[in-house]
Parts: C-alpha cells; sequence; structure tokens
C-alpha cells in the first residue's frame, strides 16, 4: 500500500494552528513517555535474524567476497547453537574503537603493512544497523526437516534439566582465529572462563545433542566419518544417562567482532598480543539464554535464574 499524498495546503489549511505554548507542553510530555518506553524485548531481533537472500546461487561478490560454507540444498536446514549479545551504546564505541588500532596501527613503521589485513567489521551492516554478537555452541551444521523438531526439544530439555543459571563473561584477549576452512580470519574477543564453568556445561550438551543426530560437535577432536557414526549409535542409547566428564575448552570460547579474507602477518599476530583492550577489558556479557537458530526460526531456551543444589548429570 502506497503511502497517501497530501498538498501543502491540505496539510497546513485545513488544520488549525496550536498556540506554541500547547505544542512545546505536547512535545515536551511525548518525549517524557518515549524516554520512559522499555526496551524491546531480546526476541524481538529474532524476527530479523536472517538477512533478505539476493540470490539462489553462492556469490561471493555479493558477501565481500566470502564463499558458502554450506550450500543451500532442498531439505536441509542450516542449523546453529549459540549465546547472543548486543552491546550497548557505549560498549559499541569502545569496540568501534578497538577494531580502528587494529585496522590502523599508530605505531607501524609501513603504511603498507598496516593495511595489509583488510578488516570487515561484524558491529553493522552494510546498511548501518546494528548486529549482534555471539558466542558460538555448535559448529555449523545441517539438519533434515524430519530432525528439527527433535533436535529442538532434545536440546531444549538438556538444557532446561542441567538447571544452568544465566551468567557473565568478561573479555580479556584479543587474537585470530579462522575457520575450518582457512578461507577467513576472524578478529575475536577471547572470554575468560564464567566462575560456574557454565559455557562448558552448556558445550557439553549442545555437542552431546549434536553428536546423537549425527553432526559434528563444536571444538571436539576431529573423527573418521565410520567411528563418527559408531560414536553417534551409542550416544543415541546413552544421552539420557550420560554422566560423562565436561571436557574444558575454555581457551576457545570468543566472541568475533571483524573479520579478513587475507591471512594476519607474523608482525600483526605479534602486535595484536601486545594489543591494549582499552574499555573493553571492564565490559561484563551477561546471558540468560541459549538460542537454537534453525533455518530462520530461532528458539530461546531461558536458563535458570536460581542455582540448584544437584550438579550437572
Amino acid at each position: 500500500m502506497s503511502l497517501v499524498q497530501y498538498s501543502d495546503s491540505e496539510s497546513d489549511a485545513d488544520q488549525p494552528a496550536a498556540p506554541p505554548a500547547k505544542r512545546s507542553r505536547r512535545g515536551s510530555s511525548l518525549a517524557g513517555a518515549t524516554s520512559k518506553l522499555p526496551p524491546l524485548p531480546a526476541a524481538f531481533h529474532d524476527l530479523y535474524a536472517s538477512s533478505t537472500r539476493v540470490s539462489v546461487k553462492d556469490d561471493p561478490s555479493l558477501h565481500g567476497g566470502r564463499k558458502r560454507v554450506i550450500p543451500h540444498v532442498e531439505g536441509n536446514w542450516p542449523t546453529h547453537v549459540y549465546l547472543e549479545w548486543y552491546p550497548c551504546r557505549n560498549e559499541l564505541g569502545w569496540l568501534e574503537d578497538l577494531i580502528g588500532r587494529v585496522q590502523k596501527p599508530e605505531d607501524s613503521p609501513h603504511e603498507q603493512e598496516a593495511h595489509a589485513c583488510h578488516l570487515h567489521s561484524l558491529l553493522h551492516s552494510e546498511l548501518g544497523a546494528q548486529l549482534p554478537l555471539h558466542i558460538s555452541l555448535s559448529p555449523p551444521v545441517v539438519l533434515r526437516t524430519e530432525q528439527r523438531a527433535s533436535f529442538t526439544e532434545a536440546l531444549t530439555n538438556s538444557i532446561r534439566a542441567s538447571h544452568v543459571p544465566q551468567f557473565t563473561v568478561i573479555p580479556d584477549t584479543l587474537k585470530w582465529v579462522s575457520n575450518h576452512e582457512h578461507t577467513r580470519w576472524f578478529l575475536v574477543l577471547h572470554v575468560a572462563k564464567p566462575s560456574g564453568d557454565e559455557l562448558n556445561r552448556i558445550l557439553h550438551l549442545s555437542n552431546r545433542t549434536l553428536v546423537a543426530f549425527d553432526q559434528p560437535p563444536l571444538y571436539a577432536p576431529s573423527r573418521g566419518p565410520l567411528r563418527k557414526r559408531a560414536e553417534a549409535r551409542h550416544n543415541r542409547k546413552q544421552r539420557s544417562s550420560d554422566s560423562g566428564p565436561i571436557e574444558d575448552y575454555s581457551n576457545c570460547f570468543h566472541i568475533s567482532i571483524a573479520w579478513s579474507l587475507t591471512e594476519p602477518s607474523g608482525i600483526e599476530k605479534e602486535r595484536l598480543a601486545n594489543l591494549d583492550l582499552g574499555a573493553v577489558k571492564d565490559v561484563k556479557v551477561k546471558f540468560d539464554c541459549v538460542k537454537i537458530k534453525i533455518g530462520n526460526y530461532v528458539e530461546n531456551v531461558e536458563l535458570a535464574t536460581e542455582v540448584p543444589g544437584s550438579p550437572l548429570r
């Protein structure tokens, strides 16, 4: 439906002019009401979790040179388990400053080297809209249509039964991490291990569910296809009573803030290790739910608000 067009005479002459004093009071009252509006619920962002598809083929020129890891196949559903973070305005400013100092280091002796690794920020879209950041709890995997509901139910029940509480993480270092195919390098904020080891606990549940559905776990050692299928069959039988140890992958958890198609040089990696995080080191990121994204649908699994006495099983 198109907007109705009004002429200047219709918009001005037909409406009586309000006295200046009343107009001022009205404006102030509206401003006050606007400032008291509650923030948008977290689930609102899930409605726009995926960008509009502009091509049915994998065209890297439409995505800054990136190549799709998982091709579009009818009946297959790209799936990702993660924790989401929307930085506030101050935090965005600190992150932007940090990316800028990595992109153009002031102490670089060679201008050419300073721009060798071109960074693409993950903080905003090409149109300037703020993008969510995240900590991955699964690799990019693919589920079949008939697996979507059962996978979501299995992981949701597992998280709820574990009573993992809401928790907070703090960024502690900045480093480079490549994807599995070594086609992209990410500038990431590594996060310190939370006091209750919640990241490893949730990853344990996610990995256990992934393996039960014949999907590769995140950060776990790679396995051959035959061994993987055998372990998957075993885990299907044992997942309801699985009490195995929770492995420690605390050195792996991170939040990606930018990416590059060019591998950073040794000098760039060394410089990054010595870069001061500035105000970012004081950021506290709180997580209260786990997100399961299958296709364009996002399921929010709330974490517990209280810590029970029983340990995770």
